[in-house]
């Protein structure tokens, strides 16, 4: 099922009754999802992505624009008629109704021709709990399982319904690191089996990034960029979205360009043809740092991380705006732990450069803006 938003707005009443500021969740949103993608919602808490989501769902009315699923209009359509299965950040299950009871309840909800017979309900319930691997748990309750079986129960009853798009808010939140891992997996599988499109909500960028076919990168309501999730990572369109993507965090220097070249702390680090003499914010990847002997760019070592395959180098510069440099170099380069200082040649695709003031990219060399869309 394809998703269509267009200007989508949501705007809720001030709380404050000496100012009247209405609070803007989300403004103008304006994107297509195609049929059968899985497209990650993704920014900091208070962006507007679970707002996006509940719009979508019909839980929330939009302040203005419009939701088309497919050509159907259902902008002022109830939750209960869209066609939508809503998996909710704390499961939201019936603690006094065991696996089986809770997955067929939304399915002896249905009214008129929906409605279904005893055994074609228990049919669906089984193959959806199949789907999602839990089918020998069915007699249980809620208290009996684990956070990542309840999660698939939550799951499995959202499915049950056979759905025309699937809504996540938030899914993995309350999992600890090993199940976080193992369920995105699963959800990554049930999306490509079932083929449902799937909005999936989260502020955890790695998460977004390892089971999307597109993100949407969200601050303070408005969409910063949407592109396939490497993508937006080799190619943000502004710093936010660049500090916002990658583990470790880009590493944010005070720089200036002059004469065509790139001045990091006063020294010449990279060539930039074609960009204008100004002040800029320089980010660097992680993995965009080569250690040589007589490199450009000269920084104080603080430490030295042994990561098997990989090394990582703790440094700093005057010029940082992030609290340490973290470069990821190949183990295979030797650098002494004792020594005081340490330089690097830079990768110029692993380079961004912004303008100071606007926060907007800088495009330099070979480097060209990505393409918009999904």
């Amino acid at each position: 099922m394809k998703i269509v938003l267009q200007n989508l707005t949501k705007v809720f009443p001030s709380r404050n009754k000496k100012s009247n500021e209405e609070v803007v969740a989300v403004s103008d949103l304006s994107f297509t999802i195609p049929d059968g993608k899985l497209v990650g919602l993704l920014g900091p808490s208070g962006c507007g992505k679970s707002t996006t989501l509940y719009m979508i769902s019909g839980l929330q009315k939009p302040t203005g624009g419009q939701i088309f699923f497919g050509e159907d209009d259902v902008t002022t359509l109830s939750p209960e008629n869209r066609g939508v299965g809503l998996v909710f950040q704390n499961y939201a299950l019936y603690p006094h109704m065991t696996v089986k009871q809770n997955i067929l309840f939304p399915l002896q909800n249905l009214k008129g021709a929906d409605k279904l017979d005893k055994n074609t309900m228990l049919e669906r319930a089984l193959e959806a709990a199949r789907l999602v691997q839990i089918d020998n748990l069915m007699d249980r309750k809620p208290s009996e399982l684990s956070g990542g079986q309840q999660q698939r129960v939550a799951i499995a009853r959202a499915l049950v319904k056979m759905p025309r798009v699937l809504l996540l808010d938030e899914p993995l939140s309350n999992l600890d690191a090993r199940l976080r891992l193992q369920t995105r997996e699963e959800i990554r599988r049930i999306q490509r089996e079932t083929g449902i499109t799937t909005i999936f909500v989260t502020h955890d960028q790695e998460e977004a990034m390892s089971i999307s076919d597109v993100i949407v990168v969200m601050k303070l309501g408005v969409v910063q960029q949407i592109g396939k999730p490497q993508t937006v990572y080799d190619n943000p369109v502004n710093l936010f979205v660049a500090k916002f993507l990658g583990t470790p965090p880009i590493n944010v220097f005070k720089a200036n360009v002059k004469g065509g070249k790139l001045y990091i702390n006063g020294e010449a680090v990279l060539d930039v043809q074609g960009v204008a003499d100004r002040e800029v914010f320089a980010a660097i990847r992680p993995e965009g740092f080569i250690p040589a002997e007589n490199g450009a760019m000269t920084c104080t070592l603080s430490s030295i991380e042994v990561m098997g395959r990989d090394v990582s180098i703790v440094s700093k510069n005057e010029a940082m705006l992030t609290p340490t440099i973290r470069s990821i170099v190949d183990a295979d380069y030797k650098i002494s732990a004792t020594a005081q200082t340490v330089k690097f040649d830079l990768k110029p695709h692993k380079v961004f450069i912004f303008d100071s003031e606007t926060e907007e990219r800088i495009y330099f060399g070979d480097q060209s803006a990505p393409e918009t869309g999904i």
